[in-house]
């Protein structure tokens, strides 16, 4: 019997067969013509793709790099209070959120560049379509062909692409504007496009364009100006213009038109818009037009050191990073400061003559204008203009401002003398002379800006914030910043400084230095130096420390130096910021030889109001980024209960005082209520009448070429001086307190209104002691006065080092001895002129 056989493999088709089959068919079809045209032609498809790819999509950015785009934005400045000051900026812009803006101004924009924009996918394919064929016929006669661009191919062009004319740009702009519309939504996209349109006037973005035009917010536009608007991303700077006012109209009423056949308004409102004037504002000087240009400038400075001025140097840069930056900068206190300063430098000035133009031009013919809005020279003060001179004739000079607006000088409103040189200014005036003018009579008449100059400088003692800064009579005009950058000599306002020095080393405001001949002698070369007073007067014999800085006495200072030791006194003003390096150990640098700044002098004198402790002058708070992280200072910590509405009942926040004592806490305060008596009875009694306690310190440097003042408060201590910027005699009469102390006292008498009136408070340790102020001796019996001059006064001492009555050990042995002492005990008892004038403490 035969085995069973498995037929199941049998019965299967062959593979082998099928797939021989399959080969013979497609040889056969491969033979044909018509499969190898085929076979060909997707080559070619295939090819062309590999080339499309590689010739307009191989290197298009990333729709990621889109969502991470961080436009350039100017960085914005604010005060104390946060009241914006200031914006750095190369271009105008404005981020706002796509709910910011008005519907109205949206449908605007959609009128004017693209009606389907909620209807198509980033192309719109008739209009793209017309602008290829719109190109092709006008290839070779330079004409430029129309756009034809959605709102998302504009957002492509504008913020990856570049504005490149070539078919290949339109061709990536299509491309990428399609993947636009893929990843982001169609708000996303408006917002990007409102943002960051080009519109003119160095503004980019729909809300600083609105600014730069007709000075509002997107908010606040009415419906023509929302139109107007909406013609600039055509041709920004034609429409722009005030010349070009009929297109402008033109263009303006075809963007209504749009919107009243879309239905996106009202007969009504299109017919009260048409009839509205184009309503634009001059476009702004890019001059600073702000009293803070000296702070806002010195923050800036300050700014690029740290983070960079271009968008290269990193995120966080000046000009692209769109910082905030919160200031120090009082308004309120700048305002008064750059007052005093001005009519202080005004006051001296008045009666020398007109001191000439403040620039040259070059200009010829038409183009004055131009030139002249280069040179970005510009006034702030008072009705003030500067102006250009264009032309001049016998009887006037066509005068020409940054706005283009002209105006005629006549001869009779510019007859001041010319300073040094006579003649009249008119006779002076060239074409190019950039003058200042202000409004007179029917015309202009000729202003002269002071050729003396100064700085000023206003800071808390307390935490060394500057809040208020003039480094001049104008920053438009004069960029030097002189509280900053002007080295000085402090002639006698250093003073304070060596006497701190002398009372850390064992002296008091009582010790007893004689105002009198002083020589060292210098070597075989330069033999005896010998000091002298103030006007060479004569010395006055043993007198008090507190007397011979009250009465700015050299001789006593240098003495005062001297037996304290130079080193020791040139190493405190380093210390305390005088001088960055430290000064040779020469005694005439104890009368102000050296040089250094305002900004230094006040901070050391806050820092000696301060009772010694360490304080660095700051113009910047803090600095946040676009996101608003606070990125400087690095350890920044906000003061978690400083703003409470209401007092929760548990102690007041305070931030720990860190700040190292440079110098000896006493011996600041003992020379800080030493310098009280300066304006109580010295060199600047005109402060007395500000009715509060107030330290400070005159000084005139020698020649005299430059005058100071530096003092202040408890809140506020403030510091200036005045003199030329190439050093020159200011006149024999010129000193501190007579030039530099009414110009703090124009500042005080405003800053102070409504100030609490605060004492300077003393260190623990300290012991106030009544003595006489003449000699220095304790008093007992008799109390201070609130006479200035009263014979009786406190005096500060530290533990242990105050005057003591002398006892007498044991009676008188001789009766007869003891009678001769009291007979003429009784005869110098006396009251006569010299006692009178002894008691007081010299003639005022």
């Amino acid at each position: 019997m035969a085995e069973p056989t498995d037929t199941s493999l049998t019965q299967q088709p062959v593979p082998h067969g099928r797939w021989t089959a399959f080969r013979e068919g497609l040889s056969r079809t491969r033979s044909r013509w018509w499969f190898r045209v085929l076979a060909v032609l997707a080559l070619l498809a295939g090819l062309g793709v590999i080339g499309f790819w590689a010739l307009f999509a191989r290197d298009l950015p990333s729709v990621d790099a889109l969502r991470a785009y961080e436009p350039d934005l100017p960085s914005n400045v604010r005060g104390i209070d946060g009241t914006p000051i200031h914006t750095y900026e190369r271009e105008r812009r404005v981020e706002l959120d796509f709910a910011e803006y008005p519907p109205m101004l949206i449908r605007a924009f959609l009128a004017a560049e693209d009606r389907t924009f909620f209807e198509h996918s980033g192309i719109d394919i008739p209009g793209f379509a017309g602008a290829i064929v719109d190109y092709v016929s006008k290839m070779g006669t330079g004409e430029r062909a129309r756009g034809g661009s959605t709102i998302t191919q504009q957002v492509a062009k504008n913020l990856l692409i570049g504005n490149a004319y070539s078919p290949t740009r339109k061709v990536r702009e299509a491309i990428l504007a399609y993947r636009i519309e893929q990843a982001l939504s169609k708000a996303e996209i408006l917002e990007l496009y409102l943002n960051g349109i080009p519109m003119g006037r160095r503004s980019f973005g729909v809300q600083a364009a609105a600014r730069a035009y007709f000075d509002k917010d997107v908010v606040d536009l009415q419906l023509h100006e929302m139109a107007f608007l909406a013609t600039l991303p055509k041709a920004p700077e034609s429409y722009g213009r005030a010349a070009n006012a009929d297109r402008a109209m033109e263009r303006r009423g075809y963007v209504l038109g749009e919107m009243l056949r879309n239905r996106f308004i009202t007969e009504r409102l299109y017919r009260e818009a048409m009839r509205q004037p184009l309503g634009l504002v001059r476009q702004r000087n890019s001059v600073l037009q702000s009293e803070a240009g000296y702070f806002v400038e010195e923050v800036r400075r300050q700014l690029i050191d740290r983070f960079g001025e271009k968008a290269d140097a990193g995120p966080n840069s000046v000009y692209a990073g769109g910082l905030w930056v919160r200031t120090s900068l009082d308004n309120r206190l700048q305002g008064f400061a750059a007052e005093a300063l001005r009519q202080g430098l005004i006051r001296f000035e008045r009666g020398r003559g007109w001191s000439g133009p403040i620039a040259k031009l070059e200009i010829d013919g038409d183009n004055w204008q131009q030139v002249f809005l280069g040179s970005n020279v510009g006034l702030n003060y008072l009705d003030w203009r500067a102006a250009v001179v264009v032309s001049k004739d016998s009887d006037a000079a066509q005068i020409g401002f940054a706005d283009g607006e002209t105006a005629r000088l006549s001869r009779g409103a510019a007859q001041m003398p010319v300073r040094s040189k006579g003649g009249t200014a008119f006779a002076a005036l060239k074409s190019g002379d950039v003058i200042a003018v202000a409004p007179e009579g029917s015309g202009y008449g000729l202003r002269t800006v002071p050729k003396v100059s100064g700085g000023m400088v206003v800071e808390d003692p307390r935490t060394g914030r500057i809040l208020a800064m003039q480094g001049g009579f104008d920053s438009s005009i004069q960029s030097f910043n002189r509280a900053t950058q002007a080295m000085r000599q402090p002639g006698s306002t250093i003073k304070p400084i060596v006497y701190a020095a002398a009372l850390e080393n064992g002296m008091t405001p009582a010790s007893i230095i004689v105002d009198g001949p002083f020589c060292v002698y210098q070597g075989a070369r330069l033999g005896n130096k010998c000091f002298r007073n103030f006007g060479n007067a004569r010395g006055a014999g043993p007198k008090t420390m507190r007397w011979g800085l009250e009465q700015s006495r050299n001789l006593m200072t240098v003495q005062a130096a001297n037996r304290t030791g130079m080193d020791k006194v040139v190493s405190l003003m380093q210390r305390i910021g005088v001088s960055d390096t430290k000064y040779p150990p020469y005694l005439s640098f104890a009368l102000g030889a050296g040089e250094t700044t305002v900004v230094k002098m006040v901070n050391a004198y806050s820092i000696l109001a301060n009772n010694g402790r360490a304080l660095t002058p700051s113009v910047i708070d803090f600095v946040q980024n676009r996101r608003g992280e606070v990125i400087w200072p690095e350890d920044w910590r906000a003061c978690e209960r400083c703003n409470a509405p209401d007092w929760d009942g548990k102690p007041m926040p305070r931030p720990t005082v860190r700040a190292r004592q440079v110098v000896e806490p006493m011996s600041a305060y003992q020379m800080t209520h030493v310098m009280e008596g300066v304006i109580e009875r010295g060199t600047a009694t005109t402060l007395r009448d500000l009715g509060r306690p107030i330290m400070g310190k005159t000084g005139t440097s020698s020649g005299p070429t430059d005058v100071w003042f530096v003092g202040g408060t408890p809140q506020m201590i403030a510091g200036l001086y005045l003199g030329y910027d190439q050093p020159a005699n200011l006149g024999g009469y010129a000193q501190g307190g007579t030039i530099a102390a009414p110009i703090y006292k124009a500042f005080a008498t405003k800053a102070y209104e409504g100030m609490e009136v605060l004492p300077f408070r003393a260190p623990a340790g300290i012991r106030m002691v009544r003595i006489d102020r003449a000699s220095g001796r304790p008093v007992y019996g008799a109390w201070p006065t609130s006479d200035p001059k009263a014979s009786v006064i406190w005096e500060a001492f530290k533990p242990e080092s105050e005057p003591r009555r002398r006892s007498r050990r044991g009676g008188e042995a001789d009766p007869a001895k003891a009678e001769v002492k009291k007979k003429a005990a009784a005869k110098a008892n006396r009251p006569s002129d010299s006692d009178f004038l002894q008691r007081e403490g010299g003639i005022y």
